[in-house]
């Protein structure tokens, strides 16, 4: 006898990239795993950077499965949303930017505040911070993968946490690991963090493992590129803004309140071979290797002391570190191999041995899959009959 429905979630997805279409696949292939536990999610909106394809009736259904895989196969050809317009016949209305914010708004003004509306963020851009926040005033939950809206303006930031049961924001830092929901348990039982250190770039932890062996750091993070670790400028990860981002949101977590401007990051790489000032081919061909002589007596110096390298957040009752660290080499973060993140978290219960929680911290199946858990968590907020 199937199970009946308890739960509804209508979703809203703002951005269709690698991650927003592998959380659609899951959505899908997880049909029967959801109806056995009750809950049914029904996507009523998906919009990419330039358009929004939106359900006729948002009371009453959802875009069909078989759209939503139409859907995700043409964004992953690199079409917008706007080509599935006269291709696909369903039950749905797409409109354009500037229009397609407005209706977003509509969805979340009609259903936040009867049966609810869960608008799921998973671009990557600090424009959707406002309309986050509209969600929130509309009584919306939100889910964010994206780390920009909670990293802007600390006002923003105690906006969009200002109902805490509402929002789920795993997947920012450590893609599915339960990094988050560690911290805020803690936290909740009334045991102070007082640090937390952690190798949150699965890019910087598999360059700084490989370079233990005495490979040369060019060497390193070009095979890092090629096995599409890295972004298309790898600057973008030596830089170290993204895991920057990550200890923002942690520290804020923790109660400080700080933005990006109070954190020191280091970047390994010098402002000369900026973005500004080389081309990324000239970076990755004659750049990286001005930096090889540096690294490797770094990775000497550390070595000698029993230590090895590791590219950290520390978020401590001084502020906030992000940059290279000496770490013991028997340490969690010491033993540290591959892309894997890892984090260590300190408290009063876990002082002189820290919760330590590793695993795959990037990837967009992963990264979906935080994601779609975070959907799930929502599950008892939502009406009840179907």
């Amino acid at each position: 006898m199937p199970t009946p429905v308890k739960s509804v979630l209508p979703v809203v997805l703002l951005g269709c990239g690698g991650v927003g279409r592998y959380l659609l696949r899951h959505i899908v292939s997880c049909r029967p795993l959801h109806a056995n536990q009750g809950v049914a999610i029904r996507v009523v909106g998906v919009a990419d950077s330039s358009s929004l394809l939106v359900a006729d009736d948002v009371h009453s259904s959802g875009l069909d499965d078989a759209l939503l895989t139409h859907l995700c196969a043409a964004k992953a050809a690199g079409s917008p949303l706007s080509s599935l317009l006269g291709q696909v016949s369903g039950n749905y209305q797409l409109f354009r930017n500037p229009e397609a914010r407005s209706k977003v708004i509509d969805a979340a003004t009609k259903l936040g505040r009867t049966t609810g509306l869960v608008l799921v963020d998973c671009s990557a851009t600090y424009d959707t911070a406002s309309l986050m926040k509209d969600a929130v005033d509309h009584g919306c939950c939100i889910v964010l993968a994206n780390k920009k809206p909670l990293t802007g303006p600390y006002e923003d930031f105690q906006k969009l946490v200002s109902n805490f049961r509402q929002i789920r924001f795993e997947s920012t830092v450590g893609a599915g690991l339960p990094v988050i929901a560690s911290v805020t348990r803690i936290i909740a039982s009334g045991d102070p963090v007082s640090r937390i250190v952690g190798s949150l770039s699965g890019t910087l932890g598999y360059v700084m493992s490989e370079l233990e062996d005495g490979k040369r750091f060019s060497e390193v993070v070009k095979t890092a590129k090629s096995l599409g670790f890295t972004e298309p400028d790898p600057r973008d990860d030596l830089g170290g803004m993204d895991v920057a981002r990550k200890a923002l949101i942690l520290a804020r977590l923790l109660g400080q309140q700080i933005s990006m401007d109070n954190i020191n990051v280091e970047s390994l790489y010098p402002s000369e071979l900026g973005p500004d000032a080389v081309s990324t081919e000239d970076f990755l061909e004659s750049g990286l290797v001005q930096l090889d002589r540096s690294m490797e007596e770094r990775v000497k110096t550390a070595s000698s002391r029993g230590n090895v390298l590791r590219y950290v957040c520390e978020i401590g009752s001084k502020g906030c570190q992000v940059g290279l660290k000496e770490l013991p080499k028997d340490s969690a973060l010491g033993r540290l191999r591959g892309s894997d993140n890892v984090v260590e978290i300190y408290s009063r219960c876990y002082e002189s041995s820290p919760l330590v929680i590793q695993g795959a911290g990037a990837g967009n199946d992963t990264t979906a899959a935080g994601v779609l858990a975070d959907i799930m968590d929502l599950q008892d907020l939502f009406q009840r009959t179907a």
